[in-house]
């Protein structure tokens, strides 16, 4: 091939990759704008069924004042095979603690992420066994993305606190307390205030078990880690060493201030927490906690796309000015 055809296939090239360049540009800015309303539909309530009595339950706000002392928000996508052992785990340590603590009251709410398995059936079962004020289901119909759900479950809790675990089972339920404690030490700063009314906020770290896990994971895994932490250090800045871990604890008011602000649905929706929650001076605490690799994991090397494309929409959205932060009613 002359040198002549060698330049017009870089030219080709080139003009190629700007066209897919601007492409992806255009289409970030055209979905950054669709989400910038994002927090206008979570004023519908949805309604909890009781699978006992077949009636609805309407369920709560997060602007309504606390109900429990601590809800669990369990997203849960095809996960028939690992829920149950997890909610066995959990159930069994909740109703223990209440058992002991009189004043200790619980919800578990499982967000069905618009499963293809029995998912459902399996979550419907606990309602069943434990009844519905203490175990609740919402279904979103169709998959919307880990931070969706989480979001969901969160905005319709009646917890003080309120802790988000993944549905694998990864981190012991009783590794809680680790976090809950913190937070109570926190909130004891403040004593003519109740904790629901202190946004703080508690993330469960792994950060401590790194090179464990860089021998043990799979290789695109480990490039995936490793690539994330920069885009995080670049979008939300340092401070916290582990922001994916599914383990974390907000008080009522923390998760008031966040929910209703998050626009991010799937991967990449924790690095928006941490944003926001600098934003808001909302301080965050990073508590290592118990971890284990559980067989089955969503993450696969597709899952740096969706990275790149939502930190894009959060760079955009937020440098830009097309994501506005609203303030609660209380701020």
């Amino acid at each position: 091939m002359g040198i002549w055809g060698w330049s017009t296939m870089l030219e080709l090239t080139l003009t190629v990759a700007i066209i897919c360049g601007l492409g992806l540009i255009v289409a970030i800015v055209i979905e950054t704008f669709r989400r910038r309303l994002n927090h206008n539909h979570l004023e519908a309530h949805p309604i909890f069924e009781d699978p006992n009595s077949l009636k609805q339950v309407e369920c709560p706000y997060i602007y309504d004042p606390a109900e429990k002392y601590i809800s669990l928000i369990i997203p849960a996508y095809n996960e028939e095979l690992r829920l149950p052992a997890a909610l066995d785990e959990t159930m069994n340590y909740l109703q223990e603690r209440a058992g002991k603590d009189n004043s200790f009251s619980y919800e578990v709410i499982v967000v069905d992420d618009g499963s293809s398995d029995g998912t459902k059936r399996v979550a419907f079962d606990f309602v069943r066994k434990y009844k519905v004020d203490n175990v609740r289901v919402v279904l979103l119909g169709k998959n919307q993305g880990k931070g969706e759900a989480i979001r969901k479950g969160m905005l319709h809790s009646r917890g003080k606190l309120l802790l988000m675990l993944d549905a694998d089972g990864a981190t012991k339920v009783d590794d809680m307390e680790k976090l809950e404690k913190q937070i109570l030490a926190v909130a004891e700063m403040k004593p003519d205030e109740d904790v629901a009314d202190i946004p703080i906020v508690a993330f469960g770290s792994r950060a401590h078990l790194e090179k464990k896990a860089l021998a043990t994971r799979k290789w695109y895994r480990n490039f995936l880690m490793k690539g994330f932490h920069v885009v995080v250090l670049l979008a939300a800045g340092p401070g916290v060493r582990d922001t994916q871990c599914g383990f974390k604890m907000f008080t009522r008011a923390a998760a008031r201030k966040l929910f209703t602000n998050i626009r991010l649905k799937r991967w990449c929706f924790d690095v928006e927490l941490v944003y926001l929650s600098k934003y808001f001076g909302i301080p965050i605490i990073e508590i290592s906690v118990t971890w284990s690799e559980i067989p089955g994991s969503k993450v696969s090397p597709l899952s740096i796309v969706n990275m790149v494309w939502e930190m894009g929409l959060m760079s955009v959205g937020y440098r830009a000015g097309i994501w506005k932060i609203h303030k609660t009613r209380e701020s």
